[in-house]
């Protein structure tokens, strides 16, 4: 039975968990700009009296603002529509929409390194899905391709793929965690600091980080397999 449920996770899990986190990755790259404009954000600014107003909070209309690596995306009230920036990895984020008393100069696009890394990490483990799942299921292919397949150099080929795109699409978006999460907790005290005379603004890290996390929770699954098997094949 072990064997068995072994095997399954190794043949039909593993890859389908390398899919999803390449589409979990790819949703928060490309997002807001390019799609799910209000729903996928790695930083949003909405209204809010959260910062400058104790007690009860009650519902405010103003301005949105939803930041992503490629650009961004803003609205200048709770039911207007939404309008958002050109793709590029060197973004220049469109604040126009925030009043004149918002700390706008806060919320700065990481250095453009970071995204073109992500790009990278992305590539890399569509690589390693083909990869890995051809090599998962060769015994299914004919037999020079399995042949090839089952041949230790493309193996770790695969293997080292993974393994790099999971180290530099994490630690790219740790960086831009970091970026962000400082970018936050500045403009947050800025509107503190300004009191009632501040916008009602407040700033919070999004869903875009939670949808990056849970991503390269799968990808580690694929990856620990292959590498394992690596370490099965040097051991004999």
């Amino acid at each position: 039975m072990i064997a068995g449920l072994s095997k399954a996770v190794t043949l039909y899990l593993s890859p389908l968990l390398a899919l999803t986190a390449i589409f979990l990755t790819l949703f928060t790259y490309i997002s807001p700009t390019l799609m799910l404009h209000e729903q996928v954000a790695l930083l949003t600014v909405t209204p809010s009296l959260s910062l400058i107003q104790d007690g009860p909070q009650e519902d405010v209309d103003g301005p949105s603002l939803f930041l992503g690596v490629l650009g961004s995306c803003s609205r200048t009230s709770n039911n207007g529509s939404v309008t958002c920036t050109s793709v590029s990895i060197n973004p220049t984020y469109n604040t126009s929409a925030l009043p004149k008393n918002a700390p706008n100069l806060l919320l700065s696009a990481p250095t453009t390194a970071t995204p073109a890394f992500i790009a990278l990490a992305i590539f890399l483990s569509v690589l390693f899905f083909i990869t890995f799942t051809a090599i998962s299921f060769r015994h299914k292919m004919s037999a020079k391709l399995a042949a090839t397949l089952d041949k230790p150099a493309l193996q770790r080929f695969s293997a080292w793929i993974g393994f790099f795109g999971f180290l530099i699409g994490i630690t790219s978006f740790l960086i831009v965690r970091m970026w962000f999460g400082k970018a936050v907790q500045d403009f947050n005290n800025t509107i503190m600091v300004l009191g009632q005379e501040g916008p009602k603004l407040v700033a919070n890290l999004s869903n875009g980080f939670t949808m990056v996390w849970v991503g390269y929770a799968f990808y580690a699954v694929p990856v620990i397999i292959s590498l394992s098997k690596l370490n099965v094949q040097a051991s004999k």
